[in-house]
């Protein structure tokens, strides 16, 4: 059975960072310039992360732009666009030279206060000449200052649009934090959840019933506070919680059995697709196991009631079912 991970993040050079402090230091008036890194050291700093992949059992990973560094809320909105493009760029290259193990997922040239429209030409350009498969939808590009609003305003609608036309999945995931109120991963697990209520109280379903969102991190807070929107759904005599929220898809990057076990139970395993984040946040060693705690395979293997076809519903088919665009794992049975 294929281990297809749908999230994973991409391993670049020192030198991407430094070309993006020179974009923050120098703002638009040096241009777009570019990244200090040949092909082959481009290609190399990802060796250690397919080693990664490989010493977890992962066959495939799907990759994107690190979210701590796609800095939607700096300005102006040009560095932005020219830092998003130069990561996809190195996606591409990366995903050319390793198919086995890389699929391309676009970073968004999201910025604050400023329209999604500006962020179609890139994706665009990612799906129909770098063969992407999916984007990264951020939901909070002000990234703290709470001033954009949920996904289910019309405001999306025209990213909404062209991730229809195009026939590709966003994977809701924000990027840093500027409000020193919250911690880094705490405001992606916050905006996750807002990201959920936001669709389950708007039309976009209606409006785009074709529309693909997978929730990152299991939900973030929706499945453990899923009797709370329930109870409000009876008292208002709404259809229940559980129908609306399975239009959505969840990945399962939680490093607990506990949690995954309650993803399974409230959203169903045919809505969940295998993701990890390795190398992130998880690659630790667990102190009760010993184990690394984003060597995740084992964990959902380990889950008693799932069923083989469960499982592989998770480990793999879902992932074909929502990236269309990918030739999945059939591609590899007829290689």
């Amino acid at each position: 059975m294929p281990y297809i991970d749908v999230h994973g993040h991409v391993t670049a050079p020192l030198a991407l960072y430094a070309y993006q402090a020179g974009l923050i230091s120098a703002g638009k008036f040096h241009g777009k310039g570019k990244i200090r890194a040949t092909t082959e050291e481009i290609l190399e700093s990802c060796r250690w992360h397919i080693e990664r992949l490989r010493g977890h059992g992962i066959d495939r990973q799907f990759i994107s732009p690190r979210p701590y560094s796609m800095m939607h809320s700096r300005k102006p909105e040009i560095i932005v666009h020219w830092f998003i493009e130069t990561v996809n760029d190195i996606i591409a290259a990366q995903v050319a030279e390793y198919p086995e193990a890389f699929v391309g997922v676009a970073g968004l040239p999201q910025s604050a206060g400023v329209s999604p429209a500006n962020a179609v030409e890139e994706l665009e350009r990612c799906v129909t000449e770098l063969g992407f498969v999916g984007c990264v939808v951020n939901p909070d590009p002000g990234e703290g200052d709470y001033a954009t609003p949920g996904l289910g305003d019309e405001w999306w609608y025209p990213l909404w649009e062209k991730m229809v036309e195009l026939d590709v999945p966003g994977l809701v995931h924000a990027t840093s934090c500027q409000n020193s109120r919250e911690s880094y991963s705490n405001h992606f697990i916050t905006e996750e959840g807002i990201a959920v209520m936001s669709l389950m109280d708007s039309h976009v379903f209606e409006d785009f019933p074709d529309l693909k969102l997978i929730i990152s991190h299991g939900g973030g807070s929706v499945p453990y506070q899923y009797g709370r929107w329930q109870a409000q759904r009876v008292q208002k005599g709404k259809v229940d919680f559980e129908e609306d929220l399975r239009k959505l898809w969840f990945d399962t990057v939680l490093y607990n059995k506990e949690s995954l076990e309650l993803l399974f139970k409230i959203v169903g395993p045919e809505h969940c697709l295998f993701g990890t984040e390795t190398p992130g946040i998880g690659s630790g060693i667990d102190r009760k196991t010993g184990k690394y705690m984003d060597d995740l395979a084992p964990v959902i293997e380990s889950i008693d009631f799932l069923t083989e076809d469960q499982r592989d519903d998770v480990f793999y088919r879902n992932a074909e079912k929502v990236y269309t665009r990918w030739e999945g794992t059939s591609a590899d049975d007829s290689a």
